[in-house]
């Protein structure tokens, strides 16, 4: 809920342009009214005198205050409250699947793609707001890392954890990876089911051919948006692990079975799309998000209360002070 103040009619503020020569006026007249006695002795009463000649702007301040209290209180300044009801009305499902071979510790991306997947993932998973997210993993084999939910810190935590640990069997099973998340999403409601299917590599292992669980995840409506991930050329990928368990880089071409997402992508309804650098990367994942828009039901409930009131009853209570002032210890100087 949020809470300001406007104001009903704010026309009224141009009165303010009144208050110098309301000002002056003021003064005019009692300069013109104050009274004039002859004394011939001012022995005894010159400081009582000046005393009050210097309180006498008094009454004026309280006028200027007065008469801007009742401008501001006729612009009608109103305490807002806004309740903001956001519903989606079309809601989309979308699993991440994720290759974690051994190439995506390579380093053309930095730090390394791996780390640069789950960073971009993150931002993309946190400006979706209302959509159900799922991850899957996979290498050689896959499994379910994330339940499609829509609980945004569970993913992101599941994302932190992401890493290459050879739990998995090292290789790159396109076709696994692609039915595993197929099978996360065709049982789910959703009119909208979408698959960002990442890879570094070529479909080298697994039981499950790529083209036919692209055939599948269309025959579930489930459209397949496919990211190349690698540099052209040579990259500084790993080759080995040494007995200290650091890893030995050489640099070796990228091979990436293009023609093979694109396909999986054009059967779908889905794009290919590839990722040379961590910026294109994160581009891709931006140009995703705004394709795939969620509608959003937005309900804003407007209660306002009117503050009028209280700058009124000011502006009486100093024009009341001011008259008091006037008929006592102002009495015979205005």
């Amino acid at each position: 809920m949020i809470k300001n103040i406007t104001f009903a009619n704010p026309e009224f503020f141009w009165l303010f342009i009144l208050l110098p020569i309301a000002i002056f006026i003021w003064i005019k007249n009692r300069k013109k009214q104050r009274a004039s006695v002859k004394l011939s002795a001012i022995q005894g009463v010159q400081e009582h005198t000046s005393l009050l000649v210097k309180l006498l702007p008094i009454s004026i301040v309280l006028r200027v205050v007065a008469l801007s209290a009742i401008i501001v209180g006729m612009a009608r300044p109103q305490l807002v409250n806004v309740d903001t009801q956001i519903h989606s009305t079309h809601g989309i499902d979308i699993v991440m699947a994720m290759d974690v071979s051994g190439s995506m510790l390579a380093r053309d991306l930095k730090p390394n793609r791996l780390e640069a997947l789950k960073t971009v993932a993150a931002d993309f998973v946190s400006q979706r707001v209302t959509d159900r997210i799922g991850t899957v993993i996979y290498a050689a084999e896959a499994y379910t890392k994330t339940p499609v939910t829509s609980d945004k810190l569970l993913i992101l935590n599941d994302l932190k954890s992401i890493k290459y640990d050879n739990v998995l069997r090292d290789g790159t099973a396109i076709g696994v990876g692609l039915a595993t998340s197929v099978n996360r999403l065709k049982d789910s409601p959703s009119k909208s089911k979408v698959i960002i299917l990442l890879t570094d590599g070529v479909n080298n292992t697994g039981t499950v051919d790529p083209k036919l669980a692209a055939e599948i995840a269309k025959e579930y409506n489930i459209k397949v948006y496919t990211i190349g991930i690698g540099t052209n050329g040579l990259a500084e990928s790993p080759v080995g692990i040494k007995e200290n368990g650091e890893i030995v880089y050489e640099r070796i071409p990228v091979e990436l079975d293009e023609a093979l997402m694109k396909s999986i992508a054009q059967t779908t309804g889905g794009k290919y799309f590839r990722a040379t650098d961590t910026k294109k990367l994160k581009d891709i994942y931006e140009g995703i998000n705004q394709l795939e828009k969620t509608k959003i039901d937005e309900q804003k409930f407007v209660k306002a209360d009117d503050q009028f009131q209280l700058l009124v009853l000011f502006a009486f209570i100093l024009l009341c002070i001011d008259f008091i002032l006037q008929k006592t210890i102002f009495r015979g100087f205005i």
